[in-house]
């Protein structure tokens, strides 16, 4: 197996205790996207960042709508949290488990979270009688400011208070330390199939979820 190459200077990568030779990495090239502030999208602390390599000549770049699936026989145990919607109503991963979900990782100052945000929203409308579940995880927002956000760009699906960063730690194994935003699409039975790191452009979480609602249950 390649080993991830490193950038001069930089430290190196703690191996990914979830490597396996069956997830495939696939740089997502998007016009434009250099030139956006992408907020907080770094990969020095990235836990899977060894599963980048070089085997199809290309290094990982998180950041920049890079994209890593993973194949249903090489898939991890399903993620598990719990916490509480701004609405106050509680959420776990059981109550997801049986449907597929997206789960991103957002907050309102992000200049690239509020480039995706009406796509995640014309997705969630799109797929929504498919039984795709969208939840957001708001990693440093007040009730007030989230909600003020969910407004301006018609967000319908619910959302997570995480500022005591509990999701976020519960999913570390997936979600680089500060990697804001950050998109994961899980499967029927909650386990993670597929992550993007920066803007989630439409099409391609299209044909994430799609790849995952294709699966038997």
């Amino acid at each position: 197996m390649s080993n991830l190459k490193h950038s001069p200077g930089s430290a190196p990568r703690t191996p990914d205790p979830l490597r396996r030779p069956g997830r495939r990495q696939v740089l997502v090239g998007l016009a434009g996207i250099a030139a956006l502030p992408v907020l907080a999208a770094c990969s020095s602390d990235d836990p899977l960042a060894a599963q980048a390599g070089n085997a199809d000549g290309k290094n990982y770049i998180a950041g920049d709508g890079s994209v890593l699936e993973i194949r249903p026989d090489e898939r991890g145990e399903p993620v598990q949290f719990s916490s509480t919607l701004f609405s106050g109503e509680p959420i776990s991963t059981d109550s997801l488990v049986g449907d597929p979900a997206v789960l991103n990782f957002w907050y309102a100052a992000c200049a690239p979270c509020r480039v995706e945000a009406p796509d995640l929203q014309a997705l969630h409308e799109e797929l929504e009688p498919q039984d795709v579940r969208f939840v957001g995880v708001n990693v440093r927002d007040t009730v007030a400011t989230a909600q003020a956000f969910e407004r301006n760009f018609g967000i319908t699906y619910p959302s997570v208070e995480d500022l005591n960063g509990q999701v976020l730690l519960a999913m570390t194994d997936y979600v680089p330390p500060q990697a804001v935003p950050t998109t994961i699409v899980l499967d029927r039975q909650g386990r993670v199939s597929a992550r993007i790191l920066g803007i989630a452009e439409r099409s391609t979480l299209r044909t994430l979820i799609t790849t995952v609602l294709g699966e038997q249950a």
